[in-house]
């Protein structure tokens, strides 16, 4: 197993958020696209304004490294016209995939058909430009029967409004990593969220993002089912080590 190509290497902090000026956050996100080039793996996950960035270092480099992006992030509250401009402009600037953070709080509320109409339009824009799109349904804010029914929507969803051949470019993912829980309660992925979104998102693939702090822990999410991991530490990861980082 080559556990590289299952790693989306991600940095999604801001300046802000990471308590660093906007000069040191761009070269921690350099630093971050490099290793992505140097180690091989999978893809970089970046916030949208970085994707150029990702694009030209990855381009001079003549590596095979994917862009990865998040739109809508991390809420996902944004309406459905702002998600998708957002998602075209990655597009325009080289994304080949999109990570939406669905609107958990309207599939909390009961607002199905906002919902539905959200998944299956933002979807099509993703299929329809050759990308891949993965769903963040953000697990930690969810019971199991909501993480149950919710991996289930979108995949009935999927399945009734794009061909078979379709379904392996669009993923459930459980988390944004940025979702404050309440009395230090896992705000990623754990086993049991995952075997319930594998179990209930399927053919759809799923992504394990947050929570995964070691090639043991990775092994077991791959061995479940899983086709991709999001991680900050995926270099760690990859060479046998435990991360500190929260996602």
């Amino acid at each position: 197993m080559n556990i590289k190509q299952y790693l989306d290497s991600t940095y999604l902090k801001t300046a802000a958020q990471a308590e660093l000026s906007e000069d040191d956050n761009n070269n921690v996100v350099k630093g971050f696209i490099q290793e992505a080039i140097d180690e091989g793996f999978k893809l970089i996950m970046i916030r949208p304004d970085k994707v150029s960035l990702a694009k030209e270092m990855i381009t001079k480099a003549k590596s095979k490294v994917l862009i990865g992006t998040v739109i809508s992030f991390p809420e996902g509250t944004n309406g459905l016209a702002e998600k998708l401009e957002e998602a075209k402009k990655a597009i325009e600037n080289g994304a080949d995939e999109l990570d939406y953070v669905a609107n958990y709080e309207a599939f909390k509320m009961g607002d199905i058909e906002l919902v539905k109409n959200e998944i299956r339009s933002g979807t099509r824009l993703g299929l329809e430009n050759h990308k891949v799109v993965k769903w963040i349904i953000e697990v930690a804010a969810l019971s199991d029967d909501q993480i149950i029914q919710f991996s289930a929507l979108i995949k009935n969803v999927v399945i009734s409004n794009f061909k078979e051949d379709c379904l392996q470019q669009v993923f459930v993912k459980s988390s944004t990593g940025f979702y404050k829980t309440n009395d230090g309660l896992p705000n990623g992925a754990t086993v049991p969220t995952i075997v319930m979104m594998l179990e209930n998102a399927s053919p759809l693939p799923v992504k394990a993002a947050g929570g995964v702090r070691t090639f043991e822990e990775a092994e077991v999410m791959i061995r479940l089912g899983v086709k991709r991991i999001g991680t900050s530490a995926a270099k760690t990861i990859a060479n046998g080590g435990t991360s500190e980082s929260g996602y």
